[in-house]
């Protein structure tokens, strides 16, 4: 593996949907709010300021994971997977994806999932040293990261 960095051939962030930033606002004020009582012997403002603060982080920490597929391999937040493990990729439905996750759901699969991204994709992998048979990572467009994944995979290192 190098250090050089290449140009990713797929994208993707796991960012939250638009409608959680009006909502959790929304929710944080209303929870600020109970501080802000008329039997309060203390100013609001820090309430609405800490609450609204931690939404705001909380909302931005949900959808900071981001995954890249490069000619060599498949990065999402901190985790690499060199292309010459990959076996198969396989784009899962939501209805597949949620079978794997529970009643199909293997041990040691390395999971990496956002509930509000329906799609998934399954990777499956060739690697004796590693015990993990399969990645399932979430995806808004699994068939075009299952075909960034084949056509990385399918390409001589």
């Amino acid at each position: 593996m190098t250090d050089e960095p290449t140009q990713p051939r797929y994208r993707e962030r796991y960012a939250v949907p638009l409608w959680f930033w009006p909502a959790g606002l929304a929710l944080g004020a209303l929870l600020a709010a109970l501080f802000d009582g008329p039997l309060s012997r203390y100013p609001g403002w820090p309430a609405y300021v800490v609450v609204l603060g931690l939404v705001v982080a909380g909302l931005w920490w949900w959808g900071r994971i981001r995954l890249a597929v490069t000619d060599t391999e498949f990065i999402i937040d901190d985790a690499r997977l060199p292309r010459s493990v990959i076996a198969a990729v396989e784009p899962l439905g939501a209805d597949d994806k949620r079978r794997l996750l529970s009643v199909d759901a293997h041990p040691l699969a390395f999971v990496i999932q956002r509930p509000w991204i329906s799609g998934a994709v399954r990777i499956v992998l060739d690697d004796p040293q590693d015990p993990t048979p399969y990645w399932i990572v979430s995806s808004r467009h699994p068939q075009r990261l299952a075909d960034a994944l084949h056509r990385t995979a399918d390409q001589p290192a």
